[in-house]
């Protein structure tokens, strides 16, 4: 192990950093974490750090689109759409290079606007400038649209309105918001979506013929 951290060149690294490839300081990890070092989900550095995270908690005015009320009820009665969704986000975090929370964020918000213009009737398509942002945005209308033809297909399950998809993309932008860590290249709600979801299941429809981690 070399003498020096690789980011500080001054105190005895006692780290290694899987971004990196380099032996760094604990002080270094924890500043430069998500802010100028791009950690992989399976950094147990970055890991163990987020067990110390906190949720953010959201004022009345920091609610998006707070007229819109997404009670538990909800979301158990969707269920396979809220991890269908979640799934869809959890595949972008792996195929999108450089996705981080915020481009989840404006992914979601243009998904919003989306949702809620064709609740008044019309059908305009809002989408980010950010190209990384659009991308995860053109990838979870992808996986909704396959979703949506897959369950209309199949007995049993209710045909999903474009109010319940909105629903459900309140709420995970809700969720960013609350997970959001405000680093730089922070993927703290990421890599929440990701753990949030159960392994693939023949009986649950959003589960299956999507996507899976390799």
């Amino acid at each position: 192990m070399p003498e020096k951290c690789a980011i500080c060149h001054t105190r005895r690294p006692k780290r290694f950093c899987p971004a990196l490839r380099q032996d760094i300081c604990p002080q270094c990890c924890g500043q430069e974490r998500e802010q100028s070092i791009a950690c992989p989900f399976d950094c147990e550095f970055l890991n163990l750090g987020r067990d110390h995270e906190r949720l953010r908690e959201l004022t009345p005015e920091q609610i998006p689109h707070p007229e819109i009320v997404v009670k538990e009820s909800f979301l158990r009665d969707h269920e396979p759409l809220v991890l269908l969704a979640a799934r869809a986000i959890a595949e972008g975090s792996e195929r999108l290079d450089g996705l981080i929370d915020q481009d989840a964020r404006e992914a979601l918000e243009t998904l919003v606007q989306t949702y809620k213009t064709l609740g008044s009737g019309l059908i305009y398509e809002s989408k980010p400038k950010n190209p990384i942002a659009a991308a995860l945005h053109e990838l979870v209308q992808l996986r909704l649209a396959e979703f949506r033809s897959r369950v209309a297909e199949q007995a049993g399950y209710s045909r999903i309105l474009d109010s319940h998809v909105l629903g459900v993309l309140i709420f995970l932008q809700r969720m960013e918001l609350q997970l959001n860590n405000n680093r730089r290249r922070g993927r703290s709600f990421l890599d929440a979506v990701r753990h949030f979801l159960p392994p693939p299941s023949p009986a649950n429809p959003a589960t299956m013929g999507i996507w899976q981690p390799e």
